[in-house]
């Protein structure tokens, strides 16, 4: 298939379009700058120039597609309701080119906010609805595109898509141990996190774009539920320093922005997921790439 990935140089979209690539098919990636483009031309992909907020550029990709996959998100923590409302109009412009036309369509969302209390299942449907949501309720607004003609999949990331080179929460972890001498993690460090390593979550975005039926999530979760605590003491034991909690008033001060992620528990089941696609998650494990130095060399 001739695939269309946005978020195509990001962490998880790298990754993606190498698996892609790998397994035959050709994809299309949308980059907004050089850089991005001379990377993705080194991959071995195509270049779409734009971003989520060239609407055009994204009706062009989607309609000149057999698929997409729509990675990217601008994370913009300082404007979150403009980001809802870029991913929201995102979304909306990539189903208005592939209505009627029975293309699969995976859409990226996380674990977080599902479901409080328990670990989330694939059948848990996302709270977020409407454009003043989170996400922009982009999720729904997909799935709920099925009955426009168009193979939706939801694929929900683990909080740690981890690996050697990650920039994300664990690497923040990391730099907020680095800052502050020693490895922390918030009161008793009992609430836990779900992780998949970047190789099984993009063959899993794979997997569904050729074989998921239309409406389904999929869970990208290699381990359920790893401890905070564990992830500090490994985060210490790579760095050499002492491992400390850290009042959960101070928290944020303390971590960053990941300080609000790392107080709760963002868990889930993958099994349904794992018998719909038969997916084994081959990867290593999340505390065995921290002590590897997958976060710490140079």
């Amino acid at each position: 298939m001739r695939v269309f990935v946005t978020g195509s140089t990001g962490w998880i979209g790298s990754a993606t379009v190498d698996e892609l690539l790998r397994s035959g098919h050709e994809v299309l990636g949308l980059a907004r700058s050089d850089k991005s483009a001379a990377k993705l031309e080194a991959q071995g992909a195509q270049v779409l120039r734009g971003d989520l907020d060239d609407l055009g550029s994204l009706h062009r990709g989607a309609s000149g597609a057999e698929a997409v996959v729509h990675l990217a998100n601008k994370h913009d923590w300082s404007d979150p309701e403009g980001t809802d409302r870029a991913e929201r109009a995102a979304v909306e412009a990539i189903l208005d080119a592939l209505e009627g036309s029975a293309k699969p369509f995976v859409i990226a969302n996380g674990l977080s906010g599902i479901v409080e209390g328990r670990p989330a299942v694939e059948t848990d449907a996302s709270p977020a609805v409407g454009p003043d949501s989170d996400r922009g309720g982009s999720e729904n607004l997909a799935l709920d595109a099925v009955s426009r003609g168009i193979r939706s999949i939801a694929v929900r990331f683990a909080p740690t898509v981890h690996g050697r080179g990650d920039w994300g929460f664990v690497a923040w972890l990391t730099a907020a141990a680095r800052k502050q001498g020693v490895s922390g993690y918030i009161g008793d460090g009992g609430t836990e996190w779900s992780a998949v390593h970047v190789t099984d979550a993009a063959r899993l975005i794979r997997l569904g774009l050729q074989n998921a039926p239309a409406g389904t999530r999929m869970h990208a979760v290699a381990e359920p539920a790893i401890p905070t605590k564990a992830i500090a003491e490994a985060i210490g034991e790579a760095l050499g320093l002492p491992v400390t909690s850290i009042d959960p008033a101070d928290a944020e001060s303390h971590f960053g922005t990941v300080g609000h992620f790392f107080g709760q528990t963002l868990t889930g089941s993958s099994d349904r997921t794992r018998e719909l696609l038969s997916w084994r998650p081959t990867g290593p494990g999340l505390l065995e790439d921290i002590r590897s130095g997958a976060y710490t060399a140079s």
